[in-house]
């Protein structure tokens, strides 16, 4: 399989297993898959060669009109999930092709993996940021977790850019990188990954090849 392929998947959670030394090992399982090819993009056509795959099945009343046609087009089922994947040569896809996960792992090669943090909510600078908070002696009055000074006075006489404050903190696309595949259980379509993953429990995640490793 192409070095650049990967595979979309849901988060199940987190779980551990002994392996061969006898040592625990903690890892989130993946249902990564099977995916199915929606679409193979060639140089000729669309300028640069890659394959478009879908996962998860979606209702038809969900999808747009534009997606249900491109969807009937490659004669697929619609799906929640649509990536693209770039690679040298797509030779070897063709469209409604389905890809499993043993077909694109290895045991303890290195990936990364990209899904949707998990949402806080509305945070103050503490938790947001990880600053120290105030002095809580000496006649510190109900100035403990706050942000503290926040501009300059008349010049420039505004808030600089990027000034770290309390906001909405999470939910947005996030990759962990340099992760390692501690097993692969293909018949399942199940991928144990050593460490966490972005995202709360269900959530749908994209799973690659590292790109630094």
């Amino acid at each position: 399989m192409n070095k650049n392929t990967g595979i979309l998947g849901r988060k199940i959670g987190m779980t551990q297993f002994f392996n061969d030394k006898g040592q625990i090992e903690p890892v989130t399982v993946v249902e990564a898959g099977p995916i199915v090819v929606t679409q193979v993009k060639t140089t000729e056509t669309d300028g640069y060669n890659a394959i478009q795959v879908g996962f998860a099945t979606q209702k038809e009343q969900r999808v747009t009109k534009a997606l249900k046609g491109h969807f009937a087009k490659a004669g697929v089922a619609p799906t929640k999930l649509l990536r693209e994947f770039r690679m040298d040569d797509v030779s070897a896809y063709s469209v409604g092709q389905q890809i499993t996960v043993g077909e694109v792992f290895t045991v303890g090669q290195k990936i990364d993996v990209t899904g949707t943090s998990k949402g806080r909510g509305f945070s103050g600078v503490m938790k947001r940021h990880n600053f120290a908070g105030f002095i809580r002696s000496h006649g510190t009055h109900e100035f403990f977790r706050h942000g503290g000074s926040l501009g300059t006075r008349l010049t420039p006489g505004h808030v600089a850019k990027g000034k770290k404050m309390p906001g909405h903190e999470g939910d947005k696309r996030t990759t962990v990188q340099n992760l390692v595949v501690a097993k692969i259980d293909a018949e399942n379509n199940l991928l144990f990954i050593r460490g966490g993953i972005p995202g709360a429990r269900n959530k749908l995640v994209m799973v690659r090849g590292a790109v630094k490793a």
